[in-house]
């Protein structure tokens, strides 16, 4: 099998699990359910695990959480790098079956930024305060869901933001120990 064909295969992988996807959005309380989850997943929810942490642990760990912020702002940075490079349209912009459940925050789709930043804030966080990956968790895996329930990303945007998410994570906590000295 030679690279086309194997492009093609995936792509159509990609639109079916979609598509999939998307056919849920149909009902209006899971729409609903998932507009909601979308909504918190723009920072809301995010800001709660801060303040959370930082109400647990002190004022001391308000130092710790510039992790989220520093993997916040590299993701962005990547995230919107990509996007202007690959120029992916969104689902509902090609495919006129998908029902587009929630603006979206910019134009193109690949990667999702908010998979991305979920699995981020969530890997950090856990790092920082384990017992809060019980919510954070099925949380994230919600987000990831919601971009291609509301028709705003292709599985494929899901999954490699959720890999970059995840590696701009672990370079965090990998760096820690150094982040510490200079905090």
């Amino acid at each position: 099998m030679n690279f086309k064909n194997t492009k093609i295969k995936i792509l159509d992988l990609d639109l079916k699990g979609c598509l999939y996807l998307n056919h849920l959005s149909h009902t209006q309380s899971i729409a609903l359910f998932f507009k909601m989850i979308s909504r918190l997943g723009d920072g809301a929810f995010w800001y709660a695990m801060l303040l959370l942490i930082w109400v647990q642990k002190g004022l001391i760990y308000g130092l710790k959480l510039i992790y989220v912020v520093l993997g916040g702002s590299i993701g962005t940075a990547i995230y919107k790098f990509l996007k202007h490079k690959t120029t992916r349209p969104r689902p509902y912009q090609v495919h006129q079956v998908i029902v587009l459940g929630e603006r979206p925050l910019d134009h193109f789709s690949f990667p999702s930024g908010h998979t991305l930043h979920a699995v981020m804030a969530s890997v950090v966080l856990g790092y920082i305060q384990p017992i809060l990956l019980f919510v954070m968790l099925p949380f994230t895996v919600l987000v990831a869901l919601s971009r291609m329930v509301l028709g705003l990303h292709y599985p494929s945007d899901v999954i490699v933001g959720a890999l970059i998410g995840a590696t701009v994570a672990s370079l965090i906590i990998l760096g820690a120990p150094f982040l510490n000295i200079m905090l």
